[in-house]
């Protein structure tokens, strides 16, 4: 078992995200008010606090959304969940993974400063299939 160590949202694509306290998922959307919501199937970025660790070793300021994540997680490892699974988050929200990782278009800012980004290796992408709220701190399960 996990928690959610910080939720980001942005009002557009391709900005860097602000962290926020607590957030809506709403079914078959995303996190309301953030850009990636939509009827597709990357409604929701989850993205490991352990990664980003590594990532502050090089670049100690980076801030909590740099990599466009929605959800950091902290305790559970990201990298073992399969497309198909679902995710539980404060027994009532369930994320259904739909893709890992993904392709970086352009390069980002980090990866400029890094020479490597671990969104594109590292983070994972969700539907809701059950929505609710999430605050920081709530826990998250990996249901096998």
């Amino acid at each position: 078992m996990g928690y959610i160590e910080a939720i980001c949202i942005s009002e557009k694509k391709g900005v860097p995200k602000k962290e926020i306290s607590k957030a809506e998922l709403k079914a078959d959307w995303g996190i309301v008010n953030d850009a990636h919501a939509g009827n597709w199937h990357r409604q929701v970025s989850l993205l490991a606090g352990e990664s980003i660790d590594k990532v502050k070793e090089l670049i100690p300021d980076l801030e909590k959304g740099a990599f466009a994540e929605n959800i950091i997680t902290r305790g559970i490892n990201l990298m073992e969940i399969t497309i198909g699974e679902k995710i539980s988050i404060a027994d009532e929200i369930i994320l259904e993974i739909t893709q890992i990782g993904k392709e970086c278009h352009s390069g980002c800012a980090i990866q400029k400063i890094n020479g490597d980004c671990i969104m594109p290796k590292e983070g994972i992408f969700a539907k809701v299939i059950k929505g609710g709220v999430i605050e920081t701190n709530s826990k998250v399960v990996v249901n096998s």
